[in-house]
Formats: C-alpha cells, sequence, structure tokens
C-alpha cells in the first residue's frame, strides 16, 4: 500500500471533504516552487484545438474553481489545467455539506452549486497570473448564475465570455452539471444553440487578433441520439470541441450500501461508475463528428489502461479529478509515464 494510501484511509476519510479539499489545495499552492523543479516526465505532445498540449492529461473544472493554484497544479504534472466553472455573478453555493465520498466505489458525490468568485475577480486574477508569466494551456469553463432565469442564461454566459475569453487558451460552455436548477435542460439542442452563438459572438469581439477555441461540456445522462444531437451541432455551428462527460446523478450499480448513498443525498457523482458509459459517449462522438473535432474525455480514468481505453475510443485529451482525489499528488505523473511507454 502507497503512503498515500495510507493517509487516505486513515486519516482524510475522517474529515469533511470540503474541508480536505481546502487545505490540500493551500499545500499544492505552497509546495509549487519545489514541485515546479521535479524532473519531468518524458511525453509527446498533444496537438488540439490549434495549440500544443505536453501531453494528453489535465485537471477538470471544479478543483481550481477561481483560478487560485494553476501553476501549482500544472507542476505536479497536469498538462492543462481547466478552471471553474465561473459564472456571471459570484455565488456561494449551495449549503455545506455539499462534498462527499464513496469510497466503496472510489467515487466522489458533489452539490457545490458553481461557487465561485464571479467572472469580474476571476478575470483579473487572471490577468495578474498571465501579466507574471503563466503559461500553462489554460481552460475556463463558464457555467449559469443560479439567479439568473433560464430565457436570460445567453446573456450571461456572454458576459462571462467577455470577461475571461481574452486569458483563456480554450472557453467551455458548461450546461451539464445537476447542481443547478434547471441547467441541464440547456443541452437541447435549441436551447443550447443561442447560448454557443452568444458566447462565440462575444468571444470574437474581445479576441479579435486570435480565435479562442470553444467547447461544450455535455452530461453522461444524455440519451445516445441527445448525444448524437449535440454532435450534429458542434458540427454546424463550428464547435472546436466537446467534453464527455460530467457527472451523473444515476446511482445504478453502486457498491455503497444505499442506506450510505440515501444519506449522501442528491448531487453529483464522479469517479470510477462513470468509466463505462464516459468511455462510450466519447466513441459515440468520435463516430458521428469524424476525426477533426476535439474531444476530451473525462469520467472514470483512474489507470494507464482507463486512460488507453478513452484515447482508443476517440479522445485528443482526457481529464481528471476524482482519480486525482483517491490516488493522490503523484497521479498524474504515472498516467503520463504509462502513456508514454506507448510510444
Amino acid at each position: 500500500m502507497r503512503p498515500y494510501d495510507v493517509l487516505f484511509e486513515q486519516a482524510l476519510t475522517r474529515v469533511d471533504a470540503e474541508r480536505i479539499h481546502h487545505a490540500a489545495f493551500r499545500a499544492i499552492r505552497t509546495a509549487a516552487p519545489l514541485t515546479s523543479r521535479a524532473v519531468r516526465v518524458p511525453a509527446a505532445p498533444v496537438r488540439a484545438l490549434g495549440l500544443t498540449f505536453p501531453h494528453p492529461l489535465g485537471l477538470a473544472a471544479g478543483f481550481d474553481k477561481n483560478a487560485v493554484g494553476i501553476d501549482g497544479l500544472a507542476a505536479l504534472g497536469f498538462g492543462h489545467v481547466e478552471v471553474g466553472t465561473v459564472t456571471g455573478e459570484a455565488q456561494p453555493g449551495n449549503p455545506r455539506p455539499r462534498l462527499f465520498r464513496l469510497t466503496d466505489d472510489r467515487a466522489i458525490v458533489n452539490r457545490m452549486g458553481f461557487n465561485n468568485n464571479g467572472a469580474e475577480v476571476v478575470a483579473r486574477r487572471l490577468a495578474a497570473w498571465r501579466a507574471g508569466g503563466g503559461s500553462t494551456v489554460l481552460g475556463v469553463n463558464i457555467g449559469k448564475t443560479k439567479v439568473v432565469p433560464e430565457d436570460e442564461a445567453a446573456r450571461d454566459y456572454e458576459k462571462s465570455a467577455g470577461l475571461l475569453a481574452p486569458y483563456a487558451d480554450y472557453l467551455v460552455v458548461n450546461v451539464s452539471s445537476p447542481n443547478t436548477p434547471g441547467l441541464r435542460d440547456l443541452q437541447a439542442v435549441e436551447k443550447l444553440e443561442p447560448i454557443l452563438a452568444a458566447v462565440r459572438r462575444r468571444a470574437d469581439e474581445v479576441r479579435f487578433d486570435d480565435r479562442v477555441p470553444l467547447l461544450v461540456k455535455i452530461a453522461p445522462d444524455l440519451g445516445d441520439d441527445d448525444v448524437l444531437a449535440v454532435a450534429d451541432l458542434a458540427l454546424a455551428t463550428g464547435l472546436d470541441g466537446i467534453i464527455a462527460t460530467n457527472t451523473t446523478v444515476s446511482r445504478d450499480g453502486l457498491a455503497t450500501p444505499a442506506s450510505r448513498v440515501e444519506e449522501v443525498g442528491a448531487g453529483g457523482l464522479s469517479g470510477r461508475p462513470l468509466t463505462q458509459r464516459s468511455e462510450d459517449v466519447v466513441r459515440l462522438l468520435r463516430d458521428r463528428v469524424g476525426p477533426d473535432l476535439t474531444l476530451v474525455g473525462v469520467g472514470g480514468i483512474t489507470t494507464v489502461d482507463d486512460a488507453r481505453r478513452r484515447l482508443a475510443a476517440g479522445a485528443d485529451l482526457l481529464q481528471g479529478y476524482t482519480a486525482f482525489v483517491y490516488e493522490g499528488p503523484l497521479w498524474p505523473r504515472r498516467i503520463v509515464r504509462g502513456l508514454a511507454t506507448d510510444g
């Protein structure tokens, strides 16, 4: 058993998950000057979205909601970092407790509710980071402010795009979190299309000298026909990519006792239970969109074999979050080192 496994099982699981997250993130930021000096794992660069990624594996949105630790996370071995989800207005998110571990399933349930500092604050932070030489490949994930009505969603996303696109290497429209009421309804193509158009237009206005790639993040709970409809929309509107997938509201097939699952309650589930469905969605998308659209595979990637299978299914890039929590700070380097041996 690895030292981190002992620490996780004997200590970290005994403390509220959100408190541990904040403590661990502070440690990552503090250790950045040391971890940034670690020997880089040899890896083959990936060309996607018109960008060069040092390798396929990045950190999914949700870990660094407010863009406060990009360099520290990159120093652990992530080839790109996606910050957010950021909303047009600052919001506290849902009441605590709102983050839970299902250790029998190596899974996490969250109902955070897009808690973040808001687009204006995050934009100022990213401007300072860029001015200071920040060069990690950076994705910015934007979502809808909870109090904004559905019929004004496009305006809310447009505000965030205008503030954040100047600093992003790529921009992601998140319409797939289960923790903002009504958000997943926006995945319907007739509602999604005007949001994507508004974000594209505003991003082009503030990045007139170069075009920031635009992606959409979808849920694993979409039916196959709806997944294909999003794929068709992406091709029709000139979208640059799709991130598949976000968390699930399903609780099927869990090893965790039903009483514990009921105690935890609502929220999006991430981790190993998503592995097969997320892989299937990537495969569906690749078969539909052909070779050119960028697909980012996320959901249940824990082992090197998981990563290989997701790439074989058609993903160009990979992201993780839950495995990072369960496997520890050396996990990104293990995955990258394992993939490097395939070359």
